[in-house]
């Protein structure tokens, strides 16, 4: 670790030492003892800081509660994890952490009714409203996680026996909220380019009503799914599920908070997003939206009364099993959503990146890219059998000696060990990490003698770095 990385988190950890005296204290009053271990405190502080400032100093702590390991690869490290890069928090996210870490600290101003969605210091009563319009739905609540959302939505309507069209790359969590409502997974099949179509969608519905007698009561398709990344013809989709009066949730997983996403345009009756995999915020959170006609039904309340006390709860909504994100989970999300809804904006020019880099892989002979191409998103599955593979036949570290290489150049988050067929993510990287993990990944080649094949890419390439010394940036790749 960086020794500025390392004082850098001493600091912060010195600091939540003297928050800690302060919060023992009595209000506003400080006895002789607290105040000797403030000022020892702060000079501990100072010190850290001259490190930080000088680059100085010997690591002094090095395991959280003596057994958690510092956490820094976002500081000392280029991280192309798949599923990690839209989830970076923003510092805005990480200062509310800070402030609102106690498990219930959202629920300090809390009034009846007694609900998340209305409390309003803070403001998480005005945040639902955004949500929902930042999607273009009517109602929104924030869930733990996309798939709590699927779980909301498939309890809401599926009974024992029903059947739920997903597509035949759908997320593991979309099969485990259908089968615990007590339904069936019904997949739609990929066509020749591992897309899902609106015609097989039709098909399959077709297919279910003949077997089954009923059709399908819910379509659950993923914008762009997990294992490839390839976009699927969501609007038409849905077009198809309404003709045939079946309702469609939207899985935003890796689309809400990254790219523009309009579910009335879309067709869409429910949408899901998740926060840590897309909005910049704290595991787990998520978004669940929908329509004014679904809103009732699936953010229904409970009509329940006990049998002794006669109490009842009926404001709580059942799906939402009462409140669901507290704390510091809720507001990293809210203290990262207004620099989300600004980066949805810059999509495009992820894309840009997220070609570039798959451009400058594929340079490099017997590369593939697994998904579709060119990239229609940041999330990328490649096959490198035909060359690092190659090498990692013959290396004494086997697969992992890849892993070895781009981790000595500062770079994390390819599948450690995989040589064959893995994924990468570029989002939120400057175009300078992107050229940077580029040459690392080329240099690594010429090291082990693969062909890298000169042309458009270098030609690009050296554009760009002219671009970027004239200080025009008018291509698009800055």
């Amino acid at each position: 670790m960086d020794i500025r990385t390392q004082k850098t988190f001493e600091a912060l950890f010195a600091l939540e030492d003297i928050r800690e005296t302060l919060r023992q204290t009595l209000p506003n009053i400080t006895n002789p003892e607290e105040e000797h271990s403030i000022k020892e405190g702060v000079n501990r502080v100072r010190k850290i800081l001259d490190d930080i400032e000088n680059g100085t100093g010997t690591p002094e702590v090095r395991k959280i509660a003596d057994s958690i390991d510092i956490r820094s690869r976002e500081e000392n490290y280029i991280n192309i994890q798949p599923i990690q890069a839209a989830g970076r928090l923003t510092p805005e996210a990480r200062k509310a952490l800070i402030a609102y870490g106690d498990g219930y600290s959202t629920c300090d101003a809390c009034r009846k009714p007694f609900r998340l969605d209305k409390i309003t210091n803070p403001p998480v009563a005005p945040f639902h409203e955004q949500l929902a319009s930042f999607v273009n739905m009517d109602v929104a609540r924030v869930v733990p996680g996309a798939r709590r959302g699927f779980q909301a939505v498939a309890s809401t309507l599926v009974n024992k026996g029903d059947s739920v069209l997903v597509s035949a790359l759908a997320h593991y969590t979309e099969f485990l909220a259908v089968e615990e409502a007590g339904g069936i997974v019904r997949e739609i099949p990929l066509d020749e380019n591992k897309i899902v179509t609106a015609d097989a969608t039709a098909e399959k519905i077709e297919a279910v009503r003949q077997e089954t007698g009923k059709l399908p009561v819910l379509v659950m398709i993923d914008h762009f799914d997990y294992q490839y990344a390839n976009e699927h013809d969501v609007k038409s989709i849905a077009k198809i599920a309404h003709q045939y009066d079946i309702p469609l949730l939207y899985n935003g997983a890796y689309t809400v908070g990254v790219m523009p996403v309009d579910g009335k345009d879309i067709g869409a009756d429910f949408v899901a997003g998740s926060g840590h995999k897309s909005m910049a915020s704290p595991a787990p959170s998520g978004v669940l939206a929908t329509t004014e006609e679904w809103a009732p039904k699936v953010f229904r309340t409970t009509q329940m009364t006990g049998d002794l006390t006669k109490r009842k709860f009926g404001v709580k909504e059942v799906e939402m099993l009462g409140c669901t994100l507290m704390g510091s989970t809720l507001l990293g999300m809210m203290a990262s959503f207004p620099a989300v809804k600004e980066r949805v904006k810059n999509w495009e020019e992820e894309l840009k990146k997220s070609n570039y880099l798959i451009d400058g892989l594929l340079a490099i002979e017997g590369s593939r890219v697994v998904s579709e191409y060119p990239r229609k998103h940041t999330l990328s599955k490649v096959d490198t059998t035909g060359n690092f593979d190659v090498i990692a036949q013959n290396h004494k570290r086997r697969g992992f000696f890849l892993s070895d290489e781009l981790s000595s150049k500062g770079i994390v988050g390819e599948f450690a060990g995989a040589t064959r067929v893995w994924k990468l993510n570029t989002y939120g990287l400057s175009w300078e990490k992107v050229r940077y993990v580029v040459d690392t990944f080329e240099d690594i080649a010429n090291k082990y003698k693969l062909k890298v094949n000169k042309g458009t890419s270098d030609e690009n390439k050296l554009q760009i770095r002219n671009s970027d010394k004239k200080g025009d940036y008018s291509n698009g790749y800055k």
